[in-house]
């Protein structure tokens, strides 16, 4: 059982938790995520770690609640456990000091996982910009975090309510046009934004990673439910990534795989009871 020492709720859709879980806090790096099970009879839910404490033995992740199981997992307090918290799981992100800038930009809750990478490129002396997309204002996930170590933080919403009125591609376009020099792009969000960013990037040879989030049962590569294809050859997102070449991956098999099961999805009736 691992005990949740904190939790925030960022916004109505989205939470935050800050979970003890000692072994994972230990060995976690940026990029790598965790399976968490609410209770004995949940399912697994994967879940990218988007801070952890080594001192306080803590790693923190931030979820949307979309479905039962996050649902469930909502109605859990500080103080509350959860049944089984396993990790670190996938490749840690390949991190390296840039001779200019990197510019991480981040849709929703992609933001997490963004987080502790561009945090790790300032700890290793690279100046980092980020943008942040959301719908409008209160879904703009860890602005203020950001602004401790980021040169600049750009905000888009899709509202005008705060920030550039646009997506996170008008922005990106408008700081290369207006001549910023980046020697990297990292995108973490919804797959269609990744893709729109990959295409900004990509005429101009700014390398860019993604990181992909596939449907996946187990996290060892067992199921091979997140498979994807990645330069022509087919990868487990679990084990081979989450993080990928953007200019390589195929997004639009990655987005067809992702509505498989949509129409099952209403139909969960774990922790409910068969008929």
């Amino acid at each position: 059982m691992y005990k949740i020492v904190k939790k925030e709720v960022l916004n109505n859709a989205v939470e935050l938790m800050e979970i003890h879980a000692p072994f994972v806090a230990r060995k976690c790096e940026p990029g790598q995520f965790i399976i968490i099970r609410v209770d004995e009879d949940g399912e697994r839910v994967p879940l990218t770690i988007a801070d952890y404490d080594r001192e306080k033995e803590t790693v923190t992740i931030i979820y949307q609640v979309v479905g039962y199981s996050t649902e469930l997992l909502s109605k859990k307090q500080e103080g509350d456990y959860v049944a089984d918290f396993v990790g670190p799981l996938g490749v840690p992100a390949v991190l390296e000091k840039k001779e200019n800038k990197v510019i991480g930009v981040a849709g929703g809750v992609g933001a997490a996982p963004l987080y502790p990478q561009l945090r790790k490129l300032a700890q290793l002396g690279t100046k980092v910009d980020v943008i942040i997309g959301g719908k409008s204002a209160e879904f703009v996930l860890l602005a203020e975090k950001f602004a401790e170590f980021c040169d600049n933080v750009y905000i888009a919403t899709d509202d005008g309510s705060l920030g550039t009125k646009g997506f996170v591609t008008t922005v990106l376009q408008d700081l290369l046009d207006k001549g910023e020099v980046y020697d990297e792009c990292i995108a973490i969000g919804p797959l269609i934004m990744m893709k729109n960013v990959v295409k900004v990037t990509q005429p101009i040879g700014l390398h860019t990673m993604v990181s992909l989030n596939p449907i996946m049962i187990d996290g060892t590569g067992m199921c091979g439910g997140c498979r994807v294809t990645v330069g022509g050859e087919t990868k487990f997102a679990c084990v081979d990534g989450p993080d990928f070449d953007g200019f390589k991956v195929d997004f639009d098999e990655c987005m067809k795989r992702q509505g498989f099961f949509k129409e099952e999805e209403h139909e969960c009736k774990i922790g409910r009871g068969a008929n």
